[in-house]
């Protein structure tokens, strides 16, 4: 197993704990010392795979992350990326597949979005977060987002913004089949 490193715009991918301690220490800003080299070694040593940061100062940090690949130019491709099932764990679906995947029965939609609505006192307008939950039949996540959208762009100002169905401001859960 390799290290990759990165600070700003150094970086390096070393075989062995003792090298990336070593390019560390070169690096004056991170002042290496006995308890975050100890650290360092307590991460490589253990099971987790995640990518590992260290913060230097407010908003600066440096990142550690473990990989198979041989050289840098195989990591910046993905070429060996660890792969869920080699942690052990079960595959979880990415959102996008939740999305699309079909399964006919009811869902609760629930969308954060920009709403415009006019100031009484003014007359101007201004853009307002707007929560909204709905219950619906249809035969995905995607469709019950669209049908939320189709609703709701027909009852507030055209110039309203909604979400992409993609992000986090759009969620929705299957309660079951229709009956």
């Amino acid at each position: 197993m390799n290290l990759y490193l990165r600070y700003f715009d150094k970086e390096t991918l070393v075989s062995h704990v003792d090298d990336a301690i070593a390019f560390l220490a070169e690096i004056d800003e991170i002042g290496m010392n006995p308890v975050l080299e100890q650290d360092i070694r307590d991460y490589v040593a253990s099971d987790v795979f995640y990518p590992k940061r260290y913060k230097i100062r407010p908003r600066v940090y440096f990142i550690l992350i473990k990989t198979e690949a041989a050289t840098m130019m195989d990591f910046k491709e993905k070429k060996a990326v660890h792969g869920i099932e080699a942690m052990g764990a079960k595959p979880v679906s990415t959102a996008v597949v939740r999305l699309n995947e079909e399964r006919e029965g009811w869902y609760e939609g629930m969308v954060d979005f920009k709403r415009v609505q006019m100031v009484p006192g003014t007359g101007k307008f201004q853009y307002r977060d707007t929560h909204f939950v709905a219950r619906c039949k249809a035969v995905s996540g995607l469709d019950c987002y669209n049908r939320i959208i189709d609703h709701l762009s027909q009852r507030v100002d055209s110039r309203s913004q909604f979400p992409s169905a993609k992000g986090k401001n759009f969620k929705f859960q299957y309660l079951g089949q229709c009956k």
